[in-house]
């Protein structure tokens, strides 16, 4: 038998197999304390969510119920290729993305390179995260997740609770929104007469049957937002719920089977999807701005003012953000062949630098009123035979300067990243014509 003593070389080949296995031990225990710490870390993370879900019940519980109207919210019934396009002006944006949208995601990325201050991040989320205006603290967690893409955003936006906590309106001297969120757990809806349930307890606001309701965020909309009705002939006693919440009669639950009360559908359709647009001749009639011209010639020199106008709708169309929208207003001077003489453009809207800085812009042109934009071209030739065309043009966001373009882009993880950012940005805030006016001088 060998002595391990008279042997060494025997004796070093078994310290390294007990070494060795002494080594995996620690390095597992080490394993599992990194693991334990970073699943500590991970769910010290969720604590803010969990917080804000105390308050903002997260969307998924509703549908227990509430199926039907959580699956519209979501985008699962009845999807069209117009309810998946994130906010396009040919299709509805559904609230259910208002947070998740790259378009949201491409947008907010823009802005933040202009250095907002904490005051107006949180009044830029506050309609796309409503939770913010109870929980201001946590603004910048939302954002963070935001600007990781929409498969790490874990806390809702506009969900359900977020619409249903509304209890009516409120002044607001810094800006907009107007709504007033009352956190308890009382759940808030149209009905008279809410059905008695042992989930939550419910109360009717009038706030719901008025157009004061959406018009919080979509003040752009309305030339009074704390105003319960649409002014107008055509849409007396009409409000926004009536087109962009297709009526339907049944259950508001999953419980109840078939009953007669007028129930919502919960997509939000966008006023261009067709039927609607067909189903109504006075809606299709009142819904475009239409331009007309003014027009002096003089000598050397075409002045006049350029006429849009609007109907009794409340749009200033496209589109519902009432902040980012652009329009312009484009006077061109022409020969009969289509030569450019003399051409002026003007632009309505804010910059991303303007954005939140100072009131909300004007719209162009409110519903049922005339905007009036003056413009002077130069000719040397005779007025005889020239041809004076007026076009209203529109893009849903601002075109952000080359520097501020970058600045986002550096921000981004990937080159596939980046080329999805500059394909929104360009698609965007491309300039669309709406409509437009000639005249022969």
């Amino acid at each position: 038998m060998l002595n391990r003593f008279a042997h060494p070389t025997v004796w070093r080949w078994n310290p390294p197999i007990v070494w060795l296995g002494s080594l995996v031990l620690v390095l597992s225990l080490v394993g599992i304390v990194r693991a334990q710490g970073e699943s500590a870390v991970a769910e010290a993370d969720q604590t803010w969510i969990e917080e804000i879900e105390q308050t903002f019940i997260p969307s998924e519980q509703c549908k227990q119920c509430h199926d039907r109207h959580y699956e519209e919210w979501k985008g699962m019934r009845e999807q069209t290729m117009d309810l998946k396009t994130f906010g396009r002006v040919d299709g509805a944006l559904l609230h259910g993305t208002a947070l998740t949208s790259p378009v949201f995601q491409t947008v907010l990325g823009l802005w933040l390179q202009t250095k907002p201050d904490a005051d107006q991040r949180n009044r830029c989320l506050s309609c796309h995260a409503p939770s913010v205006t109870v929980f201001p603290q946590h603004t910048d967690r939302i954002i963070e997740q935001v600007m990781k893409g929409r498969k790490h955003v874990t806390v809702e936006g506009i969900s359900c609770s977020a619409c249903h906590l509304i209890s009516g309106t409120q002044d607001n001297p810094n800006g907009h929104p107007t709504f007033k969120i009352s956190a308890g757990a009382t759940i808030f809806g149209p009905y008279a007469e809410p059905d008695e349930n042992l989930v939550h307890p419910s109360k009717q606001a009038d706030v719901y049957k008025g157009a004061h309701y959406c018009a919080s965020c979509h003040f752009g909309k309305v030339k009074d937002v704390m105003r319960e009705d649409i002014p107008g002939e055509i849409l007396k006693g009409t409000i926004c719920q009536d087109c962009h919440m297709e009526q339907s009669t049944g259950s508001s639950t999953s419980q109840r089977g078939a009953l007669t009360r007028p129930i919502g559908r919960h997509w939000f359709q966008g006023i261009v999807i067709p039927g609607i647009m067909l189903s109504n001749r006075n809606l299709q009639a009142e819904w475009f701005s239409r331009v007309d011209i003014d027009v002096k010639p003089g000598q050397g020199v075409i002045e006049g003012e350029v006429l849009v106008k609007n109907g009794a709708l409340p749009h200033s169309f496209p589109g519902g953000d009432p902040v980012l929208k652009q329009f312009f207003v484009t006077v061109t001077l022409k020969t009969e062949d289509g030569q450019i003489v003399d051409q002026y453009e003007e632009r309505f809207g804010k910059t991303f630098e303007e954005l939140l800085r100072g009131p909300i812009p004007r719209p162009l042109v409110n519903g049922g009123t005339t905007r009036h934009i003056p413009f002077s071209l130069k000719s040397s030739l005779e007025t005889k035979g020239l041809v004076l065309e007026a076009a209203l043009s529109y893009a849903l966001i601002p075109t952000p300067t080359e520097e501020l373009k970058a600045a986002y882009l550096a921000t981004l993880p990937t080159d596939k990243d980046r080329e999805k950012a500059e394909a929104i940005i360009q698609d965007y805030s491309s300039p669309r014509l709406l409509t437009f006016r000639t005249m022969n001088l």
